[in-house]
């Protein structure tokens, strides 16, 4: 018998609409299970990506259903942000017109690979019904002093005109245009989540997460208890604080670095005989994402300021 995928595929998704199969409500007789996945970007139309990852969390909800639990799987559309200003920018478009189509582009996708979503729980995060509650948790966040406004680093595509994630930039190139990345100073907020570092260290403990995971996330989050301890510098009236969580080994403090963009290094090194290695250093530094920093620090490389830190111990 001849199995004919379009009529018999559409035929059942359609039943399944109808009659709400996949629709969830309260019910305290069947155990909970809650399956979420990341939000797609509507910045364009479905890709394979998007199929391996949402299949993935599907045959997971169904496979729960099967086992007699109440499963919540909803869907939504991660669409307040530069990708999804950036690609109605492309298009010459309004951003809330071409987010609002490509949503819909993307929805039809989803509803034809069958996936198993309660789609009566969907939203987007650009209407104000979600972002007005980023809002209030900011407002709280700040009221709270935990929230501080400064000038830091990021992974930065000219041509795309927006900030990339770490994962984002492949050999120190654009994942989209392929065009070299740049790090780029720029105003953010913070989050002071370092004060919590010891409470959610601590309740790790009380949370049934396989050990592995949980190790991951005590390194992630580090547990640093220590001092802070200030250099002095020759002949100037400026100090350089450092942290240290062994403040007993600072008897054999030999050197004191700083990052080639730290804004002490220009004033310090400015019309000496050192200031061209330092402009290279810093040049060569700005082209590299946040991991390719790190991975170089483990062959050491760095030029001379000549200046000299003062050890206040020794």
């Amino acid at each position: 018998m001849e199995y004919d995928l379009h009529r018999i595929e559409a035929y059942w998704q359609n039943q399944w609409k109808e009659k709400n199969i996949f629709s969830v409500q309260v019910d305290t007789s069947k155990p909970k299970f809650y399956c979420l996945e990341m939000f797609p970007y509507p910045s364009g139309n479905m890709h394979m990506g998007h199929v391996r990852n949402y299949s993935i969390g599907d045959a997971m909800a169904r496979f729960q259903r099967l086992m007699g639990k109440n499963v919540l799987y909803p869907m939504g559309y991660d669409s307040f942000g530069m990708p999804a200003e950036n690609a109605a920018k492309k298009e010459g478009g309004h951003p809330h017109n071409v987010t609002e189509r490509n949503i819909a582009m993307i929805r039809t996708d989803q509803e034809r690979m069958g996936y198993s979503y309660d789609w009566g729980r969907t939203f987007a995060t650009s209407t104000p019904e979600y972002y007005r509650w980023n809002q209030e948790i900011f407002i709280r966040f700040y009221e709270a002093g935990l929230v501080e406004r400064r000038f830091a680093p990021v992974n930065w595509c000219n041509d795309c005109d927006t900030v990339l994630a770490n994962e984002q930039v492949k050999n120190n190139r654009c994942w989209r245009c392929g065009l070299e990345v740049v790090q780029k100073d720029m105003a953010q907020w913070f989050l002071s989540m370092t004060k919590y570092a010891d409470e959610l260290l601590d309740d790790l403990e009380n949370i049934n997460f396989p050990e592995n995971v949980k190790a991951m996330q005590r390194n992630w989050i580090g547990r640093s208890h220590g001092a802070h301890i200030n250099f002095p510098i020759v002949g100037e009236d400026i100090v350089i604080g450092a942290f240290t969580t062994r403040p007993d080994t600072i008897f054999g403090v030999t050197f004191v670095t700083l990052s080639p963009e730290h804004p002490l290094c220009e004033p310090l090194v400015s019309g000496t005989e050192y200031e061209n290695d330092w402009r290279e250093l810093r040049d060569e530094c700005a082209k590299m994402s946040e991991f390719e920093r790190i991975n170089m620090l483990k062959e050491k490389k760095g030029v001379p300021l000549g200046r000299f830190a003062i050890n206040p111990i020794s």
